[in-house]
């Protein structure tokens, strides 16, 4: 079995969606939060495939190798990239995971396609108050603001940003990797931010029916949400991993493979 992912495209509502492919097994497509890429998975492909998993990581739209949209999505609109994925690979079902942004878009895939869909990985839903809503939307807005400046401080200004995301970081490779793929989305780079703030996930995960895990990690920046989640949902799987930040994949890629791997195998 190669250690190298191989890249594909599908043809997706936007144009092309890049995706890569590591192993065999248990499909899974695997979702990135914003904003970074596919990258964001890059040390758990293996751990992923040795333990029976065939792991497919897509960049979502205006992210990575994928088509920029001609307008801001909806995530009604970024979900059928999941479909566009698996018909490209001929696979009529697969199960689903997603981190952040890639949570709020596989539980619109899932509710889209439910026959497509096996099981369902949360890692760091989003059940918000419409309070909480407004206020996250006014705390991202930034995003729209982003420009170049000659001088380079717009690079400096975006490193804080997410420098402040979180108390403490322990990885600076993850960090640095995912802020450089976050870059690459430019202008348009709020797209994705903008439609979770839009969707209420709390609603979505109550017509939720297929097995699902709320995988969470308790140094997450959004951990609370897991934890409401949890309380909200008693229906769902619950799996935790101790510390990590928002970078937790990275961080600790064999810990959270095994926890993703130990959740597809059960019956």
């Amino acid at each position: 079995m190669t250690d190298k992912p191989r890249k594909a495209y599908a043809d997706g509502p936007f144009g092309q969606i890049h995706y890569s492919v590591l192993g065999h097994g248990h499909p899974l497509v695997l979702v990135h939060q914003s904003p970074t890429d596919s990258i964001q998975f890059a040390r758990a492909m293996q751990p992923l495939a040795s333990r029976g998993i065939q792991a497919i990581a897509i960049d979502i739209p205006g992210f990575g190798g994928s088509d920029t949209p001609d307008h801001p999505p909806t995530v009604a609109e970024y979900a059928p990239m999941v479909r566009c994925v698996l018909d490209a690979m001929g696979l009529a079902k697969a199960s689903v995971l997603g981190h952040h942004t890639g949570a709020i878009i596989v539980t619109e895939s899932a509710l889209q396609d439910p026959g497509r869909i096996d099981k369902v990985i949360l890692n760091g839903p989003l059940p918000m108050t419409d309070e909480e809503r407004a206020q996250w939307r006014q705390l991202l807005s930034r995003e729209k603001e982003w420009n170049l400046r000659w001088d380079g401080s717009h690079l400096t200004e975006l490193w804080n940003i997410r420098f402040h995301a979180q108390p403490e970081w322990s990885d600076l490779d993850a960090f640095h990797f995912n802020f450089i793929h976050g870059l690459c989305a430019g202008r348009e780079v709020w797209y994705a931010h903008d439609a979770v703030m839009t969707y209420r996930h709390e609603e979505a995960m109550n017509r939720l029916t297929h097995p699902t895990l709320i995988l969470a990690n308790t140094g997450d920046a959004i951990y609370a949400f897991s934890q409401r989640a949890r309380e909200r949902y008693p229906q769902f799987a619950y799996a935790e991993l101790e510390g990590g930040t928002i970078d937790i994949i990275d961080e600790q890629p064999e810990a959270w493979s095994e926890a993703v791997a130990r959740f597809l195998r059960a019956d």
